[in-house]
Order: structure tokens, then sequence, then C-alpha cells
């Protein structure tokens, strides 16, 4: 959708949205190629043993069809919810695309969720079906009787605990099978969120996501794709990250996915990766990069092609950006969003240089702004709500069975992300904290990211969070919750030396007046810290 030009200016200007009534996702993705070059490879699967697959789109449309016959010939009709409880996986992408084109409702779920967090999404969606492997059958077991919705499991690991053999049953059917029309706007997917606050919700979001998504996709890729383009995230497809991100939009283009099944993600394993698949493009979230970042001289340990390098979720810094130019040649484009209104805001070093810790300016076809609680816009320069005017393509429809809570994501046309920040008035937008994250210590408003992006830059420390700590002279302190490099332990004489760098690195009211030597954050499933777990630590 975006026309490549030679300035920011020139690319918004020329922007149009092309969304057509009728659109349905499966079709978009899987059919349309597979029409035109079935054997175009849609897929290269790597297993734990690396065993490489590959999947032509004619391949991922036969697969498809079948379990959409298999599923209709159980009972399950347009609407319904299918839950996909799955890592990546060819299953993965061929379960998505047989919901869409059945008209039903797709759950993405973590494989990473224990049984109290299957069975909240599973009975407040209603889900009929889940398709999942011998781990995600083992779960279910435990519960199922409490899923009285629940009618059909199916493994792909084979018949056990009350599931059905996917494969084996798929083989038994027709590959012919006409995809529903579904218009633009109706019901695809529900995207839970990650629950840093309150219980998750489910965000439901229309066919139309995936095209409200292409401009930033493509901002953040540098103009995706160009010729030789293949993608790579290590990023869990159940999040919205690597489902919207990544899978869906490069199949769209007709771009091939790479999907590894890590037994664990390391960053050796990683960058051993993008050299033997030869991979140009990567959404790698800021913490998988710090993870790659305590690799010592990766540009010459491996033979990177990478033309584009995408993330997002954490505010980046200098740190990472610098460490990047080093390791892959080119500058990491940073972009924001959020399950409910993704891939609003993105950087783009084709056409504008990276500013480190501001994120980027808004995406094509996005209307953002700065606004107070009530949806009244800010003046330039002041700290205030992320904005995102509605109606917009990429914008989720409502929260599932959840009226109250989507009435109070709105303050009149405007969607409050939850998120503050600051808008420049060359429209670059400075992402300084959720609502509850920002600091307030001794009437300064301080954001947790800019002081985490100068802690990893101190040689002892690996990862960083940062919280408030109230405090009854300055309302609040930071303090910094640390993980250490190895070859380093904790003493008074090494939180001395940390307190010492960030204030010569920043400021002197931001630097940690606590410091904490943890051997883990909190992390939601998406690799978000979960700064309210790093609060009850005192």
């Amino acid at each position: 959708m975006l026309r490549q030009g030679p300035s920011y200016e020139s690319v918004q200007e020329a922007f149009i949205w092309e969304i057509p009534d009728n659109y349905n996702i499966g079709v978009d993705v899987c059919d349309k190629w597979a029409e035109r070059e079935p054997e175009r490879l849609a897929l290269s699967f790597i297993d734990t043993v690396g065993q490489v697959s590959d999947y032509s789109f004619g391949d991922l449309k036969k697969l498809s069809n079948r379990l959409a016959n298999l599923l209709g010939g159980s009972g399950i009709v347009r609407g319904d919810r299918i839950a996909i409880l799955l890592p990546q996986s060819p299953e993965t992408a061929f379960s998505h695309i047989a919901a869409y084109k059945m008209g039903c409702i797709a759950i993405p779920l973590f494989m990473l969720f224990g049984v109290e967090a299957l069975e909240y999404r599973l009975s407040n969606s209603g889900a009929r079906v889940v398709i999942t492997n011998a781990d995600g059958v083992r779960k279910l077991a435990e519960i199922r009787d409490r899923l009285p919705e629940l009618e059909l499991v199916l493994s792909i690991d084979g018949p056990l605990d009350g599931a059905r053999d996917l494969h084996r049953e798929i083989a038994e059917q027709s590959e012919r099978f006409t995809p529903v029309i579904t218009r633009a706007d109706d019901p695809a997917v529900i995207i839970y969120t990650s629950g840093t606050t309150g219980q998750p919700k489910g965000a439901l979001h229309a066919h139309r996501v995936l095209l409200g998504h292409l401009p930033g996709v493509e901002m953040s890729h540098d103009f995706f794709p160009q010729p030789g383009d293949k993608i790579w995230t290590p990023a869990d497809w159940a999040w919205i990250g690597g489902l919207l991100d990544v899978l869906l939009p490069a199949l769209h283009h007709g771009v091939t996915v790479v999907a590894r099944r890590f037994e664990k993600f390391t960053a050796e394993a990683a960058f051993d990766l993008l050299e033997q698949q030869n991979i140009r493009n990567a959404f790698i979230p800021p913490t998988a990069l710090k993870m790659m970042r305590t690799v010592k001289e990766p540009e010459k340990r491996w033979n990177l092609q990478m033309r584009s390098i995408a993330s997002g979720g954490e505010t980046l810094g200098t740190e990472l950006l610098d460490w990047g130019h080093k390791t892959f040649g080119l500058t990491i484009n940073e972009f924001y969003g959020q399950t409910e209104c993704n891939m609003i805001v993105s950087s783009c070093a084709k056409i504008m240089s990276a500013r480190p810790g501001i994120m980027g300016r808004a995406v094509p076809g996005h209307e953002l702004a700065i606004v107070d609680d009530k949806g009244i816009e800010l003046p330039t320069g002041q700290l205030g709500n992320i904005g995102v005017k509605s109606p917009d393509p990429v914008m989720f429809l409502q929260y599932w069975n959840n009226p109250e809570a989507t009435a109070q994501k709105f303050a009149g046309t405007w969607l409050l992300t939850g998120d503050t920040g600051i808008l420049d008035d060359q429209g670059w937008i400075q992402f300084v904290g959720r609502d509850d994250d920002v600091i307030t210590s001794s009437g300064y408003r301080i954001g947790p990211g800019e002081i985490e992006d100068c802690l990893i830059a101190h040689p002892a420390v690996r990862m960083a969070g940062v919280v408030g700590k109230p405090d009854p002279q300055r309302t609040e302190i930071v303090k910094a919750f640390v993980v250490l490099n190895e070859g380093y332990s904790e003493s008074p004489e090494l939180v001395k030396e940390i307190q010492t760098f960030v204030k010569s690195q920043l400021a002197a009211h931001e630097y940690p007046r606590e410091v904490a030597f943890v051997a883990e954050l909190p992390m939601t499933t998406t690799g978000k810290i979960i700064r309210r777990e790093l609060r009850t630590l005192g």
C-alpha cells in the first residue's frame, strides 16, 4: 500500500487506504497466491532437530481446505471460535487460514500458558475447537470438564486424552473448499491482551485488520517487500507481533516466512538461523535483541545478509541502535502499537534518520495526537495520552463480551492507548511509558525506558527493569532491578558504580536511588517487563 518516496512527507501525501467491501484474510494470504503461483514458497519450517520442511502456497491451500472440511463436517459454523494453541509451525499457519476461510474467529494462544490462563480465555471466548499438540492436550485434560462449550480438540501429535488426530483426519477430507464471503468489517480474530493490569481482555479484530497493518509493516522494513526478501521472527505467532506483523503480512505479499521451533531461544541459535536460512528481514523484540547483544563480535562469526530489522514492544535506545549498526550494518527501525490498535507509529531508515528514545512518526493512514483524558488535543511538547483517531482500519472492533471496557478505551473519537508520550513540532512521538509506569519524583515525571536503556550500557548489566517506589519526601524514587552479566557479582561497590554511571549519563534526578539484583525479570509472554510485579518486590 505504501508508495516509496524520497521523504516521509511525500510517502504520507501519496498514501490512500484500499479497503474493499468484501475481504477475507485466508483467501488473501493463501488462495490468492495458490491460484497464481501454486509452487511459490510460502513457509520454511525448521523443527527442533534442524530438519527443514518447505510448504508452497498450493500446499497451504490444500491443507487449510482439508481442515475447513473436517471442521465443517464436525458441526463448526461461521462465527464459531477456533482456538489455536501451537508454537510456530505449518499447522498454526493453515489452521488460521482455515478458520478465516470458514468465516470463523481464530483465537491464538501461547504454549506457555498454564491451565488457569487457558481456562479463562477458552471460557471467556466460548471456543468450540482447540487445535494443539501433546503438551496442549495434557493441559486441556485438567480443565476440559469446566469448558462446556469446548466440543472438539484436534492434536497434531496424534490421538490422546480425548483429542482427535488432526493429520489422520484431514487426510480423509477433500482438498476442495469454497471460502465464505466475508465483509472487511466481519470479525476474524480475538487476541487477548497481555494482562499487565487486571484480567486479560479479548480484542476482537475484523478481517480488515491485516490491511490496516500493511503500511506499518512496509514502513518498518524499509518498504517491504523488496526482491529477495525472506522474513523471520522469534516472536510467537500467538502474539499480534508474530501473527500480524510478520506471518500474515508476509504471506499477503507472497514473501517466504521462516518458522523455527526452538526448544529454547538462545542468541547463538538466532544468529545461526539468520545465516543458514539467508534471512533478509526480521522482527526482533527488544528483549531478544538484548539477549543477542550479549554475544561478542557476532559480525565476525556469522555471515549475515540482513536488509531490515524492525523492533517494538519496548523502547529502543542508543545502545541497541548502535549495536545494530555494528552487527548488521543497518538501522533497526522501531515501531509502536498495541493489541487493540497496532503498527501505528514507526521509524524508517530509508526516509528518516533514527532518533534514539523517540520511536518514530505516525504511519501514513493513521492519525495520532497527544490528548488529555477527555480526548482534547494537547499542545506540542506536552506530556499526555497517545491517542489514535477513529475510525481506523487497524483498530479493534470491541473487547469480546466487555462493552464497559470498550467504552472506557475511547474519549470521544480518540482511542486512548493507555500510554503516555510527547509529540514534537515535526510529528515525532516520544514514548514515555504506560500510565502506571511513569515515575513522579520530586516534581519530575520520568519514563522508565530511558533509564533501562542507560543501565544496559553498563558492562555489568544484562537486563534491567525500573519502577517508582513510594517515598514520603519525593513522592517516588527510582528503583532499578538488575540482572547481571556473567563474571559480575552483586556488591555495594557495584551498586554505587551503577548509580554513578546513570547519574553521569542521564541526570541527577533520574538515577536509581535503590538497586536490587535479581536472577530474572518478570515478563509477559510477549517479552514485556511486568513492572507491576517489580513494584510488589519493594
